[in-house]
């Protein structure tokens, strides 16, 4: 009987084991990664990673493209780019007014903003531009020997070469010139953002003319906008007056201002009695001068092309970035500035009387009325209820995000594929970039000194009275953040230190990232902002690529999100994190993502972003309209010009080629493979057509020389 009992049990325990491994081969079975989607693992390791040509081998028959995702926008199909003069616009002739030289500081936005209004500029008084000197880019901030300047960035005989019809453009001043300059004989400017035409006509021409030479110094991403004076009263605007010559003539139908003031205008704000009056500007230019916002137009989306290096390195990652089939949506953060930094640090300005003024910055009231960026993680959400699946491609931009690849991680859990350069470039490819660079110091932090026995008996003996029931505690170490940046000097000191040399390289190195992320923005099929059009006027870097996308292609997916009413929608959610899975949720969700997408979205922007950066929406100038069967909805601004519906139409030669290449596109579809599976799922989404030209742009290669300028006060 006891051998039949343990017979009966070794029957068992074997039936056990073999019911174990067919549990165990069918979950690996289900478990294990397609072929179609073995680019997901690849994207994931760091720096070194092989690309090699059977991970990247081309994949389209096993993918199509989800039309109601990553299709163009139906309604905005007929816009076209087209920055041509117009009307009679003659070229520059080769005897000008004098030569103007310009210094820019700043960071890429700021930068590529500037010169688009240095060149206007030049144009206006018809003077001679030497290539600017961007001061991010010296050979003072320990770059490579190879670059000086501009060459660091953008080609400099692609923006000569472009614009030689509007303005006439050289490497370096004369000899005699030159001389004047290093022995500071030379006129020089510090115009504001808000700088009027009148200003440069009436101010800087007749010094232009009888120096033959005037420097610009531009501290604020731009230089020529129409300025307004409004008069506030708290927050109620009661009058807007054009401010006709710079801040000298103040006049107005129904205001007449002593002069006494204008002076007072220019620093800023006055007052009087109630009223405030406070000086802005538009760029939005006169219709006398639409052919000036077309040149600015040429000089961003055709002159400004980055070097020849940094466009070859661009392609290469959106060509790995598409090698699996799938399309690409690129995001970012905007998380480059923090609010309680900026905000601790005006309370030790305030407290030793550097500023005046009450401290007001509470995180959530900016959140509630869009004033914050969006976080990745529900930048996820979104994503998530639009009906991105989790294999998505997200390239996110943004050369130094606040918070590091910390404030990524939730994102990364949502969307595994989700990458930046540096999991897309190798450490030798993106060295080669910056090209030779002389050696420094690895680690220039040095922590405090430790204290010595006699040190620290001294101090136990001066710790207070007696008794003393316990020791001080030890110490806690200094950590290299607390001693670096701004965590750093807005501590331990009241005024910001001087950079280190690993300071500036950074800044410099970071104009280059900043380039590699705004090629693969714009070359994305999607791009979805994390913070743009704050209010501030300042170019931001979403504001620019999507003033870029909407130029190349406006049918291009899009996103132009408001993130006041996307705050409303996370704070339903607040009380159950798992909200965002209600249905309702997802469509209210969605109803807004596609109205920014649309005619809609663009309008709003047109709204928001023009007044205060051109590029940013560069319609109705910079383009034209060829019929269709849809009629655009028309907007004009407070002045009753068009803001969006009043493009030209386009000429004859662009609508043959654009019914050309809907044919190709409708042959190459007839043909298509049948055997294929859709990407993603998505209920609830307007259906969109798709276009493979969508979302591309044309990155020219030209040599690259370099400028032997030199200036006593770099």
């Amino acid at each position: 009987m006891k051998m039949v009992f343990k017979s009966k049990i070794k029957w068992i325990a074997l039936f056990v084991l073999i019911l174990s491994t067919v549990s165990l081969v069918v979950h690996l079975s289900i478990t294990r990664p397609s072929g179609a989607y073995s680019m997901q693992s690849t994207l994931m390791p760091f720096n070194g990673f092989d690309f090699t040509a059977s991970i990247f081998a081309p994949q389209s028959d096993r993918f199509v493209i989800n039309k109601k995702l990553w299709g163009p926008v139906k309604s905005l199909k007929s816009l076209q780019p087209y920055a041509n003069p117009r009307s009679n616009y003659p070229v520059p002739s080769e005897r000008t007014n004098g030569y103007i030289y310009a210094k820019l500081f700043g960071g890429f936005e700021k930068i590529r903003s500037a010169i688009c209004d240095l060149v206007t500029i030049s144009r206006l008084l018809n003077a001679t531009l030497v290539i600017p000197e961007i001061q991010e880019s010296l050979q003072s901030k320990r770059i490579s020997y190879k670059f000086k300047s501009f060459s660091y960035l953008y080609d400099e005989d692609q923006f000569i070469a472009s614009l030689k019809n509007d303005v006439n453009i050289v490497k370096s001043l004369p000899e005699n010139l030159k001389s004047a300059r290093r022995r500071n004989e030379v006129r020089t400017y510090k115009p504001k953002r808000f700088a009027s035409p009148n200003f440069y006509v009436k101010e800087i021409l007749p010094v232009l003319k009888k120096s033959k030479v005037i420097g610009l110094l531009l501290h604020d991403g731009g230089c020529l906008q129409k300025g307004y004076a409004h008069f506030n009263d708290r927050s109620m605007v009661f009058h807007l007056v054009p401010i006709l010559v710079g801040c000298d003539a103040l006049i107005d139908d129904h205001v007449d201002i002593h002069k006494a003031w204008h002076l007072q205008f220019c620093n800023g704000t006055s007052h009087f009695g109630a009223l405030n009056l406070g000086i802005h500007g538009t760029s939005i230019l006169p219709p006398s001068m639409f052919e000036f916002q077309r040149l600015r137009c040429r000089v961003a989306f055709h002159a400004l092309k980055f070097r020849r290096e940094i466009q070859m390195v661009g392609q290469l990652m959106v060509q790995r970035l598409r090698a699996s089939g799938q399309p690409i949506l690129a995001f970012h953060p905007g998380l480059d500035v923090h609010a309680e930094l900026i905000q601790y640090r005006r309370a030790q300005m305030i407290k030793q009387g550097i500023l005046n003024g009450e401290l007001g910055v509470d995180s959530q009231i900016l959140r509630d009325n869009g004033s914050c960026p969006l976080m990745p993680e529900e930048v996820g959400l979104l994503l998530q209820a639009m009906g991105y699946s989790n294999r998505t491609v997200i390239y996110v931009a943004g050369s130094e995000t606040f918070g590091g690849q910390r404030v990524l991680i939730p994102l990364r859990a949502m969307f595994s594929n989700t990458v930046d350069r540096t999991r897309v470039c190798t450490k030798q490819e993106l060295s080669d970039l910056v090209g030779p660079e002389t050696p420094l110091p690895l680690n220039p932090f040095q922590p405090p000194p430790t204290k010595s026995e006699e040190q620290l008996k001294e101090k136990w003996n001066m710790a207070g009275p007696r008794p003393r029931p316990l020791p001080p505690p030890p110490d806690r170490p200094t950590y290299r953040h607390e001693k670096e940046g701004w965590y750093g000097w807005i501590t331990e000191s009241d005024t910001e230190p001087d950079p280190s040399p690993v300071d500036l390289r950074m800044q410099a190195h970071r104009l280059l990232w900043d380039a590699l992320d705004y090629i693969v923005s714009v070359e994305a099929d999607a791009f979805f902002p994390g913070f743009h059009n704050d209010g501030s006027g300042w170019p931001d870097f979403s504001s620019l690529v999507m003033g870029q996308r909407l130029y190349e292609s406006a049918s291009s997916k899009t996103y132009r999100p408001d993130r006041r009413v996307l705050e409303e929608f996370f704070y339903i959610t607040r009380d159950n994190m798992y909200y965002h899975h209600n249905y309702s949720w997802k469509l209210s969700v969605r109803e807004h993502l596609n109205k920014s997408l649309s005619e809609d979205g663009l309008i709003r922007q047109s709204l928001l972003s023009k007044p205060a950066t051109f590029l940013s929406h560069p319609l109705p100038e910079c383009s034209c309209r060829i019929p269709s069967a849809e009629v655009p909805k028309q907007v004009k601004g407070n002045d009753g010009r068009f803001l969006y519906g009043g493009e030209d139409e386009c000429p004859i030669w662009m609508k043959h080629s654009q019914e050309e290449t809907h044919l190709e596109s409708a042959m190459a579809g007839d043909g298509s493979n049948g055997n294929t599976e859709l990407e993603f799922e998505n209920d609830g989404v307007e259906e969109q057509e798709s276009d493979d030209n969508a979302g591309k742009s044309s990155l020219t290669q030209l040599h690259m020389d370099q400028d032997d300028e030199w200036d006593p006060n770099d």
